[in-house]
Parts: structure tokens; C-alpha cells; sequence
């Protein structure tokens, strides 16, 4: 009986430590923007900068005058148009194939247009001298290569590029091939991370600072409680975030789900454990956050940059890419990517579940061995 009676105290416990973090972090209007509601407003932001469109645009300056053939092109094809303040022409070419291109000429002169490019502001230089055109660009731009293409084409033959007629370009409709469907999978493990990294991580360091452990760890409280009960929290926390950033990329983008509903939340339960787990071990020692704030920056950036949130990590030399796949945010990342864009089920998301799961529960324990109360 008495043993009964001490393991409902215990569940009563864990039941009032996270009923208690939760009032205090629904309590904090900052709290919930920036946790919230400002990964939404990023994740639409990006979305609509990235999210292809029918039209292309690109930037064009003109330098010097040696460009007679450019010039009597731009009389027959362009119209008046104005860029930035400034003069320009603009060429528009039809393609109900490819998508509409416009290019936008800006008559410039050598200083100029060579800072126009540094800032991102043009995307191609255009010089002219006896021996015909010149096209000055970064050759490591692949979207001033596409320029480049389009437009030497576009000028050698402006009758055919500017109507392809038959094609043998077959443009995929599939859902899971724009930006935005690998973006927004990426958007929401990130949140995940950052979530808890910053929700637990400097929360414990921050109360170790203000000798609030010191005074929690002195009242009859299982240590291991507290630590779940802000795993608990941040857990709901992030599925209501992850839930209005997919409602939100669902009501603009047209995002869906294509895989198994039931294994992307398996997924998504075990990145959380796993993110748990490292956010204690992070926050086990110090107790001053400015010693905190770059621990947290030191796990979380390197995941950030090189676990493919924004660009596929594929574009990293090979001999990288195994040690990147070995990163918990590359693992989640890639589980539930796979389960937006690639109809994945069950058993693709075990082996990663139970890889997540385990990393998680590794770093708990060793957060717990090595934890400092005060």
C-alpha cells in the first residue's frame, strides 16, 4: 500500500511540475511570439522568396557602347521600364513551356555595375568591344549561368529562343519537387531544435544562475521529473507550431502530407527525444548563460548549416556527407522530408525513429549523471 501511495505521489509530481512550466510559458506573450508565432511568419516569408513563379526576372547592366547588335535588339524586342530609379528596357520572352522570361537592361557605367553585382543587384555585366559581347559574371552563380545561357541564346537567335516551338521538355506537376516542399519540412525540424535547445538548455542554465535549482533540488522532487516535465512542455509546444506552420504552408503553398500520418508523429516524438536528451547534456555543467548562449550556438549552428534545412547538404564534398548523416537534425530532417515529398511509411521512419530515440536516452543519462543542481 505504501508503495502504491508513493508512486502516485511521484506521477502527482511530474503532473504538477509540467502543469506549473507550462502556465509560465503560455504566460510570457514573448515567449509565444518568438516561439510560435515568428518560426510561422519566417516559414511564409521564405516560402513566398523562394517559391517559383511562371515569370523569371533578371538583372542586366550594360556597360560602354560597343554593342551595336545588343542595342538595335533591344529597339525591335524591349520597351520602356524603369529599375531602382534608373532607366531601363526590358526584353520580356513568351514561353508556355518553360515559364515567361523578362530581362531587365540597365545602362551603367564600369564602377557601377561592378558594385551592382557585389550587392546582388544585377546579375550579369554586358561590355561590348570590335570582337562582339562580353558577359562578365561569378562562373560559381548558377543562376548567373542561366543568364548567361539565356541570354547569348536569346541574342545569336532571338526569332528561335524567343519561340521554341515543339519541345521535347516535359515540366513535372508532381507534388514534392518545388523549394517549398523541401523547405517547409526542413522549417519545422529546425524549429524543433531551436525550440528546445534555447526552451530547455537556457532555461536550466538561467535557474541555475538565479539559484532556483539550488532551492527546487532542496524540496522532495524527483530530479528526473523536472527534466521530464520540461520535455513535456516543449513537446506541445512544437507540435502546435509544427501544426500551424504545416496549416499555413498547406493554406498558401498547397503543402500536403503524402506518407504515413501516424509514422511522421513517430518521427517527430523521437527528434524530440533526441533534442531533449542534448539540451541537457549541453546545460548539465555551467551555470552562467553567456557560457550557455555558446554552447547552445556551438551545437546548433554547425546542424543548422550542414543538415540541409535551406540546401540540400548534398552539395558538401563526399567524403562529408557520412558524418553529416550522423547529425540528429540531418536524421529528422531527412525522416520527415521523406514523409512530405516521398510517401514514406513505417518502415522507413523506424530505423531513424529508433536511432533518434536511443541518441536521446544516451544523452538524457549522461545529462542526469553529470547534472549540476547548484
Amino acid at each position: 500500500m505504501g508503495k502504491k501511495n508513493r508512486t502516485s505521489i511521484k506521477n502527482h509530481q511530474l503532473y504538477q511540475l509540467t502543469w506549473t512550466q507550462f502556465l509560465e510559458t503560455v504566460r510570457e506573450p514573448e515567449v509565444l511570439f518568438w516561439g510560435m508565432l515568428f518560426p510561422v511568419l519566417i516559414s511564409i516569408g521564405l516560402g513566398l522568396a523562394f517559391t517559383q513563379t511562371s515569370e523569371s526576372r533578371y538583372q542586366v547592366m550594360t556597360v560602354g557602347a560597343n554593342h551595336p547588335e545588343l542595342d538595335a535588339l533591344l529597339r525591335q524586342y524591349g520597351q520602356p521600364g524603369e529599375y531602382r530609379g534608373q532607366d531601363a528596357i526590358l526584353w520580356k520572352v513568351t514561353d508556355a513551356t518553360l515559364g515567361n522570361t523578362e530581362f531587365n537592361f540597365v545602362h551603367s557605367e564600369w564602377p557601377a555595375a561592378i558594385i551592382a553585382l557585389k550587392r546582388g543587384e544585377a546579375d550579369v555585366i554586358v561590355s561590348g568591344s570590335p570582337d562582339g559581347l562580353h558577359y562578365h559574371f561569378d562562373p560559381h552563380n548558377s543562376q548567373a549561368q542561366l543568364v548567361y545561357m539565356k541570354l547569348s541564346a536569346l541574342i545569336q537567335s532571338p526569332v528561335a529562343a524567343a519561340d521554341p516551338g515543339q519541345t521535347s521538355v516535359a515540366p513535372l506537376t508532381l507534388k514534392g519537387v518545388r523549394y517549398i516542399d523541401f523547405l517547409i519540412p526542413g522549417l519545422i525540424t529546425f524549429g524543433m531544435m531551436g525550440s528546445i535547445m534555447w526552451g530547455i538548455s537556457y532555461t536550466i542554465i538561467e535557474r541555475r544562475s538565479q539559484k532556483l535549482l539550488r532551492r527546487m533540488v532542496a524540496t522532495p522532487m524527483k530530479k528526473s521529473n523536472f527534466l521530464m516535465a520540461l520535455m513535456f512542455v516543449r513537446i506541445l509546444m512544437n507540435l502546435v507550431e509544427a501544426l500551424i506552420i504545416f496549416f499555413c504552408a498547406w493554406l498558401i503553398f498547397d503543402i500536403r502530407i503524402q506518407g504515413n500520418v501516424a509514422a511522421l508523429l513517430m518521427l517527430f516524438l523521437s527528434g524530440n527525444v533526441a533534442f531533449t536528451g542534448l539540451a541537457i547534456l549541453v546545460s548539465s555543467r555551467t551555470s552562467r548563460t553567456e557560457v550557455g548562449t555558446g554552447w547552445i550556438n556551438a551545437v546548433q549552428m554547425p546542424m543548422t548549416l550542414l543538415s540541409g534545412i535551406f540546401f540540400s547538404y548534398h552539395n558538401f564534398p563526399e567524403w562529408s556527407l557520412g558524418v553529416i548523416r550522423l547529425l540528429p537534425l540531418t536524421a529528422v530532417t531527412d525522416g520527415v522530408r521523406s514523409v512530405f515529398n516521398e510517401g514514406a511509411g513505417w518502415m522507413e521512419c523506424l530505423t531513424p525513429s529508433v536511432a533518434l530515440s536511443a541518441f536521446g536516452l544516451i544523452c538524457f543519462i549522461a545529462g542526469m549523471r553529470w547534472f549540476k543542481w547548484y
